[in-house]
């Protein structure tokens, strides 16, 4: 349906198994840094590996530590899928969670062995024109700017890999 998904992918030289591992172990060292992408600059994100854990990101304010529940995960299937039902702090209990799908598919190619993360966010057309979370963005320019917000995400995902491969001297 028009508007309720956004996608974006990147493709890594990493195999599959290794790459689930770093985007759900690693996710505070990967996910971008920045008011567009956390709620705090020094702030901790962590996920709980599997069905029903959460998505959590720790912030210290006023020298208090305080954890906000941004999703929990619905389905675990390492090292291929992983779905959370998405409900960021902007969200109201009455208000409905979106979901976002991230697989891993493994890719042989000329240079051997990848993989391609495929991230789908979905569920928008359930959260109404006027929510705070869509910025007074009409629906193009809403999808549009979370398709930019995923790419970035999986683009600092890849650079993470990348750096980590460097680093071992592979």
């Amino acid at each position: 349906m028009k508007g309720d998904r956004v996608r974006a992918s990147i493709q890594v030289r990493r195999l599959r198994d290794e790459v689930f591992t770093v985007f759900t172990e690693e996710l505070d060292a990967w996910w971008r840094r920045g008011r567009r992408y956390r709620m705090g600059e020094d702030s901790v994100m962590r996920l709980e590996p599997a069905v029903g854990g959460a998505l959590t990101e720790t912030v210290s304010l006023h020298g208090r530590a305080k954890t906000y529940e941004m999703g929990r995960v619905t389905v675990w299937d390492p090292p291929r899928r992983l779905v959370i039902a998405w409900r960021p702090v902007s969200f109201r209990e009455s208000d409905p969670s979106t979901e976002v799908e991230v697989t891993f598919e493994r890719a042989i190619g000329p240079r051997g062995e990848s993989t391609e993360v495929i991230i789908e966010h979905r569920g928008w057309n359930a959260v109404r024109p006027d929510h705070p979370v869509r910025h007074g963005q009409d629906t193009y320019a809403f999808i549009r700017s979370m398709a930019h917000w995923w790419s970035d995400l999986g683009t600092s995902l890849r650079l993470h890999l990348v750096a980590a491969e460097e680093g071992a001297g592979t």
